[in-house]
């Protein structure tokens, strides 16, 4: 018999648990996949070179999440785990050293926004124009950035005890905000000045400072988190667990603002159209995927409390019930790429370029949309178990070894309709390793702990 005062990831029956606790997380990503929508969205009908400075800055923004993120999936993991071990202090001492470590985080971007963003942007473009709008909104996003990272490192540490509806909630509301305020300062409503990209970049500070009071004010009433003053003090054994799993988590995720960089001078060769149109691609499929990151992160705390229970037979059942849910959702995704995409572009107010560009496109990167979601699924596993560097290591192999040089070398030689088959051939070879590491840590970490279950 399981003791009645255990934490529900223990002791729920694992599918819907994985759904309860998953859903609210992936609502919530969608939620915040609309945040970037919505911004491109209300940019676009302002003018394309507007759209496409939002495209030339999105790799900085790109980097600041990736850290953010990152930390916060180190959090997420320390805790998970420390509470399924039943150490309560440890897992008190992870969430306040994690909080620090978001404060430093943001001083660092803050100095990125205030010093070097002009200087990025000028790496793609001269354009005068493009270079002022790039260099704004990537400059207040940088420099105001504490509200994303309280709001992330407070959501992961509520998901790390179960609580996946409060989550929801904080991405919900500062969603709705920033939906209201992006029109009314981009194009001067109700009163307010005509701000173009500038009031997009303040409606979405504004909205993530709102989801981060919220954020802490839901941490502070948590009842299985209690953060004292003395677990605020930086502590090396906790950092160094918390990148264990979040260092690798931020590498690879910050190879993908490399990737987007390259990408993007790469895609300029072609026109700036091309990079408009990449843009466009890379928002519209992030309701895609975003919903499958957020099954990650509803199965990681599942993972790690059963991991540190020693529970493999949960742990197996969570992961065989994450890989239907991203089945569902990857072939959904790819029915809508394949057969609508010219009603997506057609939101962007897209023009004829911009559509033949981007329906070549969306329909031959969404053929790798089912593998995608399954490596996701099993990087759930990795990262919950302390092995965040099998991820890492996939990352680099699929985005720097195989999609940068294929993209390279078939838009050179082949042209810009060929360059999207770069996608395809990176994500086969990112699947093939997530497989072989899945099976190596299987037989390495949880088929042992049969033996403890029984």
């Amino acid at each position: 018999m399981q003791p009645i005062a255990e934490n529900k990831m223990g002791v729920k029956p694992i599918p819907s648990l994985v759904l309860s606790m998953s859903f609210p997380i992936m609502l919530s990503m969608l939620v915040q996949a609309l945040y970037n929508v919505v911004d491109s969205l209300y940019v676009s009908h302002y003018s394309q070179d507007a759209l496409t400075a939002l495209t030339l800055a999105f790799p900085l923004q790109n980097l600041l999440i990736a850290v953010s993120v990152g930390t916060s999936i180190g959090i997420n993991s320390l805790i998970s785990r420390k509470l399924g071990a039943k150490d309560t202090k440890a897992a008190n001492k992870a969430a306040g050293n994690g909080i620090i470590l978001s404060l430093l985080s943001w001083l660092l971007f803050a100095i990125i926004g205030l010093l070097f963003t002009r200087r990025f942007i000028g790496f793609f473009t001269t354009d005068a124009e493009l270079l002022r709008m790039g260099h704004h909104y990537s400059a207040i996003v940088l420099f105001f950035s504490l509200g994303v990272f309280i709001d992330i490192t407070c959501e992961r540490i509520l998901q790390s005890t179960g609580d996946t509806v409060r989550p929801m909630i904080i991405q919900m509301t500062g969603a709705i905000i920033n939906i209201i305020l992006d029109p009314i300062l981009i194009f001067g409503l109700l009163g307010a000045p005509r701000m173009g990209v500038v009031g997009a970049a303040i409606a979405t500070v504004f909205a993530q400072h709102v989801s981060a009071a919220m954020a802490v004010y839901y941490v502070r009433k948590n009842r299985e988190i209690t953060i004292a003053r003395e677990d605020l003090k930086l502590e090396g054994r906790t950092v160094k667990d918390i990148y264990a799993v979040g260092l690798p988590s931020i590498i690879m995720q910050s190879i993908s603002t490399l990737l987007n960089t390259s990408l993007n001078k790469i895609l300029i060769g072609f026109g700036t159209t091309a990079v408009a149109v990449f843009g466009i691609y890379f928002r519209l499929q992030s309701f895609i995927f975003m919903p499958v990151f957020g099954l990650n992160s509803g199965l990681i705390p599942i993972i790690g409390y059963n991991y540190g229970a020693k529970r493999p037979k949960r742990i197996t059942e969570a992961i065989r019930v994450g890989i239907v849910v991203s089945f569902i959702i990857m072939t959904t995704g790819f029915l809508l790429f394949t057969f609508f995409p010219h009603i997506f572009l057609g939101w962007f107010n897209a023009t004829a370029e911009m559509v033949a560009i981007g329906v070549v496109a969306m329909r031959r990167i969404s053929l790798c949309f089912i593998s995608a979601g399954f490596c996701i699924v099993l990087g759930a596993l990795f990262q919950a178990t302390g092995d965040g560097q099998i991820t890492m290591i996939t990352s680099i192999t699929r985005q720097l070894l195989f999609l940068l040089p294929a993209a390279y070398l078939l838009g050179k030689y082949y042209g810009l309709d060929a360059l999207w088959f770069s996608f395809i051939i990176a994500e086969t070879a990112s699947l093939i390793l997530t497989v072989f590491f899945f099976i190596r840590l299987y037989r390495k970490k949880i088929r042992p702990l049969s033996t403890a279950e029984q």
